[in-house]
Parts: structure tokens; C-alpha cells; sequence
């Protein structure tokens, strides 16, 4: 008889142990589903950033927090006055967000009276804070590649972008990080940001 108790007891404690292991294994597996899919949204779908500056204003403004989503250019080309994130040459931790003004293959100039031209046309757009003062290196034709973007932030005179050639200049396809795409902070201007 008190054989038969001590298998009964050894059982259940077998059977307990088996089921601790089990929500042990069940919760390593959870936090490794978690982590790999926190992963793959942070690589390859969307990041949360913060603007540093005034060179977006009045669209983006100091400490304003973005989401930028990272499919869209997975599956199609950035388009003229998207607000890209990337960053600057010889800085890659930091990133900058800038608006596309031109498109590969364009090219792009801007004249003393502070007017963009593209391909010898003036550009119709109403994103500059005010009239560009300096226009840098875009004062002569500046011909993008194949795979180069040209940038400007709106804050046009409060501004390193494309035309800053030593520390911006033209922005490769595959070191743009993704399109800013909703503002989460501040709550007062919660929204997804305009771009066309």
C-alpha cells in the first residue's frame, strides 16, 4: 500500500515538473516570437524618430516624434516631395529629414531670386518657409544619377541639404531609411504628415 502512495506522489511530481518545463518552454518561445517580430517591424517596416532642428519647419517642428515607415520604397520608387529619412555622409547613427525635390536622372538648379528649376523648368511648390537666400551648390546645374535624390528641408534658409555638397549633396536610393510617415508627438498634432 505505501508502495503504490510513494508511485501515486513520484507521478504527480513527475507530471508537475513535466508541466512547469512546459510554461517554461511556452514563455521562452512567446518572448522569442516577440523579439524577432519587434525585429523585423524595426527593420524592415517602421521606426519611431525624433526631429532635431528647425529645418522642417512649419511642416515638422523641434521634438516632434514621426513614425517612418520603411515597405513603401520596398515595392516602389520614392516620389518628388516625399519627406525621406537618411543619413548625412561620413555620420551613419545620425539621420536627417529632408523633402525630395529631385528625382534621378533631373537636373536641378536654383537661381539668385531663390527659384528651383528642374530640368530647366520652374518647379510649381509651396513647401519653403520662405525664399531661398543661398542656394549652395545647386547654384549651378547640379545632374542627379540614376540612383540620387536631391533634398531640401522647408525651412529653406535654416537648412543643410543637398546644396551643402560636403556634408549632404546628393542622397542615394539605398541610404534613404524610409518616408516619415505619422506624427505621434506632440498629441495636439497627432496625424499623417502630407507629402504630395
Amino acid at each position: 500500500m505505501q508502495e503504490k502512495q510513494n508511485d501515486q506522489n513520484g507521478a504527480a511530481k513527475g507530471k508537475e515538473e513535466l508541466d512547469i518545463k512546459k510554461e517554461i518552454m511556452s514563455w521562452i518561445f512567446y518572448i522569442l516570437f516577440v523579439v524577432a517580430l519587434t525585429y523585423l517591424i524595426i527593420h524592415f517596416v517602421g521606426q519611431r524618430t525624433v526631429v532635431d532642428g528647425r529645418s522642417m519647419e512649419d511642416t515638422l517642428h523641434d521634438h516632434d516624434n514621426l513614425i517612418v515607415e520603411k515597405l513603401s520604397y520596398r515595392f516602389g520608387d520614392p516620389k518628388r516631395f516625399d519627406i525621406i529619412v537618411f543619413p548625412p555622409k561620413g555620420s551613419p547613427k545620425e539621420l536627417y529629414i529632408k523633402r525630395i525635390i529631385g528625382l534621378p536622372g533631373e537636373t536641378v538648379q536654383i537661381d539668385d531670386e531663390g527659384n528651383i528649376y528642374i530640368d530647366g523648368k520652374l518647379l510649381e511648390e509651396d513647401y519653403g518657409k520662405e525664399t531661398i537666400l543661398n542656394p549652395g551648390g545647386a547654384a549651378e546645374p547640379i545632374k542627379l544619377g540614376d540612383d540620387e535624390y536631391f533634398v531640401l528641408g522647408d525651412n529653406r534658409n535654416n537648412s543643410r541639404d543637398s546644396r551643402d555638397r560636403e556634408h549632404v549633396g546628393n542622397i542615394k536610393r539605398k541610404d534613404i531609411v524610409g518616408r516619415a510617415w505619422v506624427r505621434i508627438w506632440p498629441l495636439s498634432d497627432i496625424g499623417v504628415l502630407k507629402h504630395q
